[in-house]
């Protein structure tokens, strides 16, 4: 039995140090799984939409759409999750539009046609951009930003940098790094990880009224991500709307979730 014991231990001493090497080369393939469009990719939605294009200054080129409606009201500016383009993505409009909200959705980096390079700060500085974009089309108080998994990390930082109407965050993680920590508890995390992804930082730099929505069963990002971002901030001005049996990937099933949408939507 000792002997047996020691050979794990030393095998896991001689492994070790690849698998965590192996885990920091392809970390961005962990995080990010978009799906590529050719640039010719001609969208095809039920909801009037314009395709736009904004450049940062280090040349990438990040494709958006601008879903309308009739007599809109305001926009949602919305940040999508970790994995797909805006083919996929496009379909969330239909939630926003039919309460008399534009929307506009950003491919990130890499995704979808965008192009550029992928890295934390200027993924920030793709989604300053896309908001400045509605706030050239609607008053800030009319803008509403909403983040999803990934997106919660942008919408959040820009709602810290700005004055919109309202942040709305489904299955938020607190931060990326704690996230990783949960899942990969042997890696070093701190020292490794390149994108840390700071939600919590953010959060608390935002002024406007912040609604999380997170399921209890959700299996990528933990419930107690949403719990401890809606600790951090002050009861007057978050509120957490518990999903029970909810996942990561179907809380517009549940319709406790569609109508908090509803409320947020159709409410000053």
């Amino acid at each position: 039995m000792k002997r047996r014991l020691k050979k794990i231990v030393i095998a896991l001493a001689v492994f070790y140090p690849f698998i965590v090497g192996g885990m920091f080369l392809i970390q961005e393939k962990l995080i990010f799984l978009p799906s590529e469009l050719p640039l010719d990719h001609e969208y095809s939605f039920d909801i009037p939409f314009e395709e736009l294009w904004l450049t940062h200054p280090d040349g990438a080129q990040l494709n958006a759409l601008h879903f309308k409606s009739e007599n809109p009201k305001g926009i949602v500016l919305y940040f999508h999750g970790n994995s797909g383009d805006l083919d996929r993505w496009g379909s969330i409009a239909g939630s926003f539009t039919k309460f008399n909200y534009d929307v506009l959705v950003m491919d990130y980096r890499t995704y979808g046609k965008s192009s550029g390079n992928l890295g934390e700060k200027p993924m920030y500085e793709d989604a300053a951009l896309f908001y400045k974009k509605a706030a050239e089309l609607f008053p800030e108080d009319q803008i509403i930003v909403y983040g999803r998994s990934l997106g919660t990390t942008f919408a959040t930082f820009v709602a810290s940098e700005n004055k919109p109407g309202k942040l709305l965050l489904e299955t938020p993680f607190y931060s990326l790094s704690s996230l990783v920590k949960d899942r990969y508890w042997f890696v070093p995390v701190n020292t490794l990880l390149r994108y840390k992804f700071p939600t919590n930082k953010y959060i608390l730099e935002v002024n406007c009224p912040i609604v999380i929505f997170h399921g209890t069963e959700d299996g990528i990002v933990p419930y107690k991500h949403g719990v401890q971002l809606h600790e951090t901030l002050p009861k007057s001005q978050s509120k957490l709307l518990t999903i029970e049996g909810g996942s990561h990937n179907n809380l517009i099933d549940f319709e406790i979730y569609r109508a908090a949408i509803q409320h947020e939507m159709t409410q000053p």
